[in-house]
């Protein structure tokens, strides 16, 4: 097949170029480049898309012997992506850019450009498993649990996964993927994975923000109404959140607190006890759905959630009620916020996800 590797200049995508040339396609190397002010070197693990980036890219293609190709697509990582951020921030919600990215970039943009040009498949690194049936392509977690990647990739669609590659799918450890890597004399075999906020390299959210958004002063107030203490914007909070409060007043029991909700429209950040973080029902209406819908979401059906890319999953009973995905967990879930992504899973399977626009909570609000 005619297959173009997205290669971001790290070990996986490396290798997983490597396979694909192995399997006896006709392999094309090709490098996003998302950041408009782009640096010149990467520092450890933090940031990517570095002008280092695109150069190990190149020199891994050059030792695969294959065609190279950087694409700038830096605009519409910046409407799709960059912008997105500050907007669901300035919204009080929290979003996962990571899947924004897979949702508009890497498994839209850039397969609708490849496509275009006439290839059969988009290879990347990612760790997950397409399988193939007679009712069409599902998409289930990779062999190494501990590196799957399916749920940032839940969004993708039947259509989109019929045109995807994932050479990693059923390698068992990155260890394995490094050690091939040094086999192959490919000189990323040892670079640091890339981690936090692609686009913020120093991983400072909250002052990225407030460059983009100002400040915003308002009052950090208990459930019940009481000031606290004040912040200068409320999109540098996140549910869940307890380091940074900057509380100077402390709890009548002594116990710390934590952000419970966001109200960007009077700019109040609420915090309370850790136990007023359980919620019981998640639910969104921007939904995506992995092959084909299941047909038992309209009478409930029993599945897994995932909220985070490295949280556990719980079971739950999903319903789809018109428009709406709504997710009833088992047990309470800590610290759930809208704007992320709940990704379902039957067994190993992904059946598709929503972005949470709302939750229930396992407790009323004290008052």
């Amino acid at each position: 097949m005619q297959v173009l590797a997205a290669m971001s200049g790290g070990v996986d995508s490396a290798v997983a170029a490597a396979r694909a040339v192995d399997a006896g396609h006709d392999v094309v190397g090709v490098h996003l480049a998302l950041n408009r002010n782009a640096g010149t070197l990467r520092t450890g693990s933090r940031g990517c898309c570095t002008v280092e980036d695109a150069m190990d890219a190149r020199r891994v293609a050059d030792r695969l012997g294959i065609p190279f190709y950087v694409w700038d697509l830096s605009e519409r990582f910046q409407e799709d992506v960059v912008d997105d951020f500050v907007a669901e921030y300035a919204a009080g919600r929290t979003p996962n850019p990571c899947l924004r990215c897979n949702e508009r970039i890497k498994f839209a943009a850039l397969l609708d450009r490849a496509i275009g040009l006439g290839f059969d498949r988009v290879a990347t690194g990612h760790y997950a498993r397409v399988v193939d049936t007679a009712a069409g392509p599902e998409l289930h977690r990779a062999a190494d649990w501990a590196k799957d990647q399916s749920y940032v990739l839940g969004v993708l669609t039947g259509e989109q996964l019929a045109r995807c590659m994932f050479p990693l799918a059923t390698t068992p450890s990155k260890a394995q993927v490094r050690e091939e890597a040094v086999r192959r004399g490919l000189a990323v075999a040892s670079k640091p994975d890339s981690h936090d906020i692609c686009f913020i390299p120093d991983g400072d959210t909250r002052g990225f923000l407030a460059e983009r958004l100002g400040d915003a002063a308002g009052a950090i107030v208990e459930r019940d109404g009481t000031v606290v203490g004040e912040h200068a914007g409320a999109h540098g909070f996140t549910i869940g959140q307890r380091r940074g409060l900057g509380i100077g007043v402390p709890s009548p029991d002594g116990r710390p607190r934590f952000v419970l909700e966001v109200r960007p429209s009077t700019r109040e950040v609420v915090v309370g006890p850790h136990e007023a973080l359980a919620v019981v029902e998640l639910a969104g209406a921007r939904t995506s759905w992995a092959g084909e819908r299941h047909p038992g979401l309209a009478d409930g059906l029993a599945v897994e959630v995932q909220i985070r890319a490295h949280a556990d999953p719980v079971p739950a009973i999903a319903t789809l009620a018109g428009d709406e995905l709504v997710v009833r967990v088992e047990d309470p879930l800590m610290g759930v916020a809208t704007g992320q992504s709940a990704v379902l899973y039957l067994g190993s399977r992904v059946l598709g996800q929503c972005t949470i626009d709302r939750t229930v909570a396992a407790e009323p609000a004290a008052v």
